[in-house]
C-alpha cells in the first residue's frame, strides 16, 4: 500500500525531544506506508530554510507560497514566481484567505492570492488554497482568476457541503485532514460523503491537527494513515482501494511521475 500526505509542515516539526532528523520522520511515515510526503511553505524565508533542512529527495516535493497569516513578514511576488519555476517545486501556497484572525489586511490577503494563482497558471503549477470564515471571497477569486487553468485542492477542508460542491464545479480538489475524524466535525463528514473518490486527497496538516487516537498529541506524516482509515470507512471503501485512489489523484494533480498507481 502507497499513501501520500499531501500536506505537511516538516520544518515545524519537534526535532530536539520527538524526532531525531527528517530521515526519522521519514522512518516512521514508511512504516505506516506513508510513501510520499509534500512539504509545503507558507513564507518565502521559510520555504529556502525548509528546503536545505530536506534536502533532495525522492520521496518529498516542496510547495512554495505565503500564508495569508503571513504577509507581514514579506511578500516579493518577482521572488515568489522565481522560487516557483524551480523543478521541485509542484505547488504554489499554501495561499489563500483568513478572515478568522485577520481582517484588517483583507484586500492585501485577495491581492496576493489571486498572484498565487496567476503565478500557478503561468508556470502550469496547481495553487494549494486556505480558507477560515471566508467562503464567499475565495470562490470569487479562484473563479474570476480562472484557478481551472491550473488546478488546485482546498486543503484541510472545514466547510459544508454546498461549499464541496462548488468547488468541485471548479475543478478542485479537496483534502481531508484529521478534524475529520474529531467527533464535533459532521458538517466535514457530510461534504466527504459527497466528494467522489476521483477528487480527495489526504493530509495530516503536521504539527497541526493530529487525528483521533492521537488527538493532543503533535502531528506527523505517519499519523495520514489514520486519516485514509477514518476515510475509507465513511466512503465504503478498503483502505487499500482508498490510498490507491487519493495516490493516483496527488499524482495527478501535482504532475508527479513515478507513484505507483
Amino acid at each position: 500500500m502507497f499513501l501520500v500526505d499531501s500536506h505537511c509542515h516538516l520544518d515545524c516539526l519537534d526535532y530536539e525531544k520527538l524526532h531525531e532528523n527528517i530521515d526519522d520522520v521519514v522512518e516512521k511515515a514508511q512504516q505506516r506506508d506513508v510513501r510520499y510526503m509534500l512539504a509545503v511553505a507558507t513564507t518565502l524565508p521559510g520555504f529556502k530554510s525548509m528546503r536545505e533542512l530536506i534536502g533532495k529527495r525522492d520521496n518529498i516535493a516542496f510547495s512554495c507560497g505565503i500564508h495569508p497569516l503571513n504577509l507581514d513578514e514579506g511578500h516579493d511576488i518577482e521572488e515568489l514566481a522565481r522560487l516557483a519555476a524551480a523543478p521541485d517545486v509542484v505547488a504554489l501556497g499554501e495561499t489563500g484567505l483568513d478572515y478568522y484572525y485577520q481582517q484588517e489586511n483583507a484586500a492585501l490577503q485577495r491581492d496576493i492570492f489571486r498572484e498565487h494563482i496567476r503565478i500557478g497558471r503561468q508556470v502550469n503549477k496547481p495553487v494549494i488554497v486556505h480558507t477560515r470564515s471566508a467562503r464567499e471571497d475565495t470562490l470569487s477569486i479562484l473563479k474570476e482568476e480562472k484557478v481551472q487553468d491550473c488546478g488546485g485542492v482546498l486543503h484541510c477542508f472545514t466547510e459544508d457541503k454546498e461549499t464541496a460542491t462548488a468547488l468541485l464545479d471548479l475543478g478542485l480538489y479537496i483534502s481531508f485532514s484529521g478534524i475529520v475524524t474529531f467527533r464535533n466535525a459532521e458538517q466535514i463528514r457530510e461534504a466527504a460523503r459527497i466528494v467522489p473518490l476521483d477528487r480527495i486527497l489526504v493530509e495530516t496538516d503536521s504539527p497541526y491537527l493530529a487525528p483521533v487516537p492521537h488527538r493532543g498529541k503533535e502531528n506527523q506524516p505517519a499519523y495520514v494513515r489514520d486519516v485514509a482509515e477514518y476515510m475509507a470507512v465513511l466512503k465504503g471503501v478498503s483502505v487499500e482501494e482508498l490510498a490507491q485512489q487519493t495516490t493516483r489523484n496527488f499524482a495527478k494533480l501535482f504532475h508527479i511521475q513515478n507513484l505507483p498507481a
